[in-house]
């Protein structure tokens, strides 16, 4: 450590000294789009329309306020001014748009595949279902079964009562078939 500034550690940057700029990337970017857009719009094309023609007029028939004389140099180096800034204020624009558009296809990719996989899970519970009931009893086939039954118990029912003994100690408790 030097004896001028006493201690002050070598492994630890120094303080900045002066006015720091910080400027928020955020910021100057949806300004700039707010410039790019108005840049491009009719509104602003008709208000530069009449700036020029209102310029051009002053400095050919106005002779005592000519300040840009006919080559027009001011006008040239104020609209070459504007182009310098319009250009990258318009470029940053168009990036922070494909910004925007990449983060939006992502996500619009994302909820594709979601819905995809959705889909494939509805039609593997769909085809479940199906199977499921592919094995069931239909309500037709049912009563039918029903139906028979009715009439195999009344055949033997009828036919065991005139064959049946008096005591009932064996009926209903053995079938034959």
């Amino acid at each position: 450590m030097s004896t001028d500034q006493p201690g002050r550690r070598l492994d630890t940057p120094r303080q900045r000294r002066g006015p720091s700029f910080n400027l928020d990337s955020d910021i100057v970017g949806v300004y700039s789009e707010r410039v790019a857009r108005f840049l491009g719009t009719g509104r602003y094309l008709a208000i530069q329309t009449v700036v020029v023609i209102v310029w051009i007029a002053l400095n050919l028939f106005a002779v005592s306020l000519r300040w840009d004389p006919y080559p027009f140099i001011l006008l040239n180096l104020a609209f070459s001014t504007q182009a310098a800034y319009a250009a990258p204020l318009i470029l940053l624009a168009q990036n922070r748009q494909e910004n925007r558009d990449r983060i939006a296809l992502d996500e619009d990719r994302m909820r594709a595949a979601q819905t995809k996989a959705d889909t494939e899970f509805l039609a593997r519970e769909l085809a479940a279902v199906r199977l499921a009931v592919g094995d069931t009893v239909s309500r037709d086939y049912l009563r039918k079964e029903l139906d028979d039954l009715i009439d195999e118990l009344s055949e033997r029912l009828g036919g065991n009562r005139a064959d049946a003994p008096d005591d009932d100690t064996d009926s209903g408790h053995r079938h034959r078939r």
